[in-house]
Parts: C-alpha cells; sequence; structure tokens
C-alpha cells in the first residue's frame, strides 16, 4: 500500500467509525454528512473525493464489519469449501463451538458496532448480505440435509432469527455472560441438549 492509498484508507476508516458512532443516537435517515464530516475530522470536499451520499458510506459500514467479523477466524475456516455436492455431511456444519466462539468474541469486542447494527438492520443492508449468503451458502447446504426447496428459507430464517435474538439479548447485558456460556445456549437452542450432548460439543 502506497502513502496515497493508506491515507485514502484511514480517511475511510475514520468516517466509517464516525458513521457508526452517530448511529448509536440516531437514526440513519436524520444523520446528515456535516455531521459525519465534524465526527471524522474531515471537511466535506474529503466526504465527497470518497462517497456521493451517505448512501455510499453506509454500504462501506457494512462491509468495514464484516472484515472485521471474518478477521476473527482462522484462514481455514475463512476458506468455504464450496464443493457442496460431494463434500462430507460433517464438513457443511457450522452451528459448532469452532465458528461460533469466534464470533461472539468479535461481538464482545465490538459491542458498540453491533448494538448500532442490531438498532439499524433495515439501513444497513444486512438483508443484502443475508440473500446472497443464503443462495450460495445455506440454500445448497440445506439441500444437502435433505430440506425441501420451500422449506430451506423458513428454516434458515428461523436458526439465523434465533440466533440474533439470543445474541441480541447478550448485548442488551453488556455481554456479561461469557462467550462460552452464550455459545452454549445457542447450540442448546440450534441442535438440542440431546444431539449436542451426543456430538460432544459441550465437553
Amino acid at each position: 500500500m502506497n502513502k496515497n492509498e493508506s491515507k485514502y484508507f484511514n480517511t475511510a476508516v475514520k468516517m466509517d467509525k464516525a458513521l457508526i458512532e452517530l448511529l448509536d443516537k440516531k437514526d440513519f435517515e436524520y444523520i446528515t454528512i456535516k455531521e459525519i464530516c465534524e465526527k471524522a475530522g474531515v471537511n466535506r470536499s474529503t466526504f465527497y473525493l470518497h462517497y456521493e451520499n451517505t448512501s455510499d458510506l453506509l454500504q462501506e459500514v457494512t462491509q468495514y464489519i464484516t472484515d472485521g467479523f471474518l478477521s476473527y477466524f482462522s484462514s481455514g475456516q475463512k476458506r468455504i469449501n464450496f464443493d457442496f455436492d460431494n463434500c462430507k455431511l460433517k464438513e457443511l456444519l457450522f452451528v459448532t463451538p469452532e465458528y461460533i466462539l469466534p464470533y461472539l468474541t468479535y461481538i464482545k469486542e465490538n459491542q458498540k458496532i453491533f448494538r448500532t447494527s442490531i438498532r439499524n438492520l433495515g439501513s444497513m443492508k444486512f438483508d443484502a448480505v443475508y440473500e446472497k449468503l443464503f443462495r450460495y451458502i445455506f440454500d445448497p447446504i440445506l439441500k444437502r440435509f435433505s430440506f425441501t426447496e420451500s422449506e430451506r428459507r423458513y428454516t434458515m430464517k428461523f436458526y439465523l432469527t434465533g440466533i440474533t435474538a439470543i445474541v441480541a439479548e447478550w448485548i442488551e447485558n453488556d455481554c456479561t455472560d461469557s462467550v462460552e456460556a452464550i455459545t452454549q445456549v445457542i447450540l442448546k437452542c440450534t441442535l438440542g441438549k440431546i444431539d449436542a450432548d451426543k456430538n460432544g460439543l459441550f465437553n
């Protein structure tokens, strides 16, 4: 990364963080470019060098949060095997401590960001992220587990809504329960205690 690229990146991060802080106080629709610039310590001309409007910045913030989340996983976990039709079924299980622990660790260390994202799910375009994940990952995985086409979207909504509700409650309580404790709650709710015990997920 050369000097100009580094400067551009640092300025973008400042504006990402500024918008996240502002979202913690008010709805996206009421946030102005002036407020973002003042919070980030940049002028309006710098903002327009990077973005056309606040919606452009919001899309970048969503990516910023996603990239930060992925950084908590090992390189092996980041590599999703897209050969869904031929890999072993156990390779398609993502509701395991291996994946949940890094997810919850990132949330606990970035509570402000996630508190903001939960309050602004619609504005932050996470529905578009979900659609992409469903189409390219969740749908073919559920197909391998013999869910019918009509069942798959309902099933995935059930899992995601349930896990999101658990995380939201955890954040509301300032993440006072341990990451390990919340991991067990998620596993028990999604897999059932008997199946989770049988597979040694609590050992």
